[in-house]
């Protein structure tokens, strides 16, 4: 489990839903594959021991979680998560991101990222739909041919490297999901939080209001919690049809099952087959 997330960022969210991205994970992956050992690395620190190629190539698989990293901006930080990006495509073990997890596997594999400018997804990304092989990737399966998701970001993948698939995209993020060969390993991703729940989503607007209002989103800070205050109560009673029709959401989002399942097919479809092949099934 890669947070790539720095440490002020992971102690900002701990202080605001009282876990980092990668706890997050570990908590869905607890419900997606019981029994799993998780091992919770921290590549953008400077003291973060790393594991080594020859581990790497120990684990099932090794996931990427989002992050306030701007990836065209040379950094220690967005290089040492760039290096170890390169080194999990190097042991060639099944690796999967969201967020700005795509974004590092892009980059590692000799894509671009860039701002979006005055563009924003703002706690869902509405109206995504496969595009291409996307229709019948593994990924995806079981996704309608439209649906929404929790997402909130900044920053998107502008090119994807070669070798690269494009899956899903919608009207604000061309590159909404891929899957990414590089040397020997393959990396499924999304630019959207499949991970987070609806409480997560309502701190991440509120941690951002600023920025919502400064590009238009919201009069005000009151209009940012007023929004915030009504997903925080659908995650609370998420059977409440009221407010799921104020939000214009539905159970892809609202059913934490359906809300994960790009997670649960990576888990099914890419780590277990690889793992038997492997000789650890």
């Amino acid at each position: 489990m890669a947070e790539s997330e720095p440490a002020d960022a992971r102690n900002k969210r701990r202080d605001s839903v009282g876990r980092s991205s990668g706890e997050t994970f570990d908590a869905l992956l607890a419900k997606v594959a019981p029994g799993a050992r998780t091992t919770r690395i921290k590549p953008v620190d400077t003291a973060s021991e790393l594991p080594p190629r020859q581990e790497l190539a120990g684990y099932d698989a090794v996931f990427l979680t989002g992050s306030p990293l701007h990836l065209y901006k040379e950094a220690p930080e967005t290089r040492r998560v760039v290096e170890f990006m390169c080194a999990v495509f190097a042991a060639g073990t099944p690796a999967f991101g969201s967020c700005a997890g795509l974004q590092v596997a892009a980059v590692a594999a000799g894509g671009s990222v860039r701002p979006m400018g005055e563009r924003r997804e703002a706690g869902f990304a509405r109206r995504l739909h496969p595009v291409g092989p996307g229709s019948g990737h593994p990924l995806l399966a079981g996704r309608p041919p439209v649906f929404d998701a929790p997402a909130i970001h900044t920053d998107e993948v502008a090119e994807l490297p070669d070798g690269a698939t494009l899956l899903a995209s919608n009207a604000v993020t061309r590159i909404q999901a891929a899957e990414i060969r590089c040397g020997d390993g393959v990396f499924w991703g999304v630019q959207y939080h499949p991970e987070i729940s609806l409480f997560e989503v309502a701190a991440a607007l509120r941690r951002q209001s600023d920025d919502l209002i400064e590009h238009e989103l919201a009069r005000d800070g009151d209009a940012v919690e007023k929004h915030a205050a009504m997903v925080e109560a659908l995650h609370n009673a998420p059977d409440r049809r009221d407010l799921a029709w104020q939000l214009g959401l539905d159970e892809q989002v609202t059913v934490p099952e359906r809300r994960s399942i790009e997670i649960r097919n990576f888990v099914d479809r890419l780590v277990l087959p690889t793992r038997s092949r492997r000789g650890r099934g």
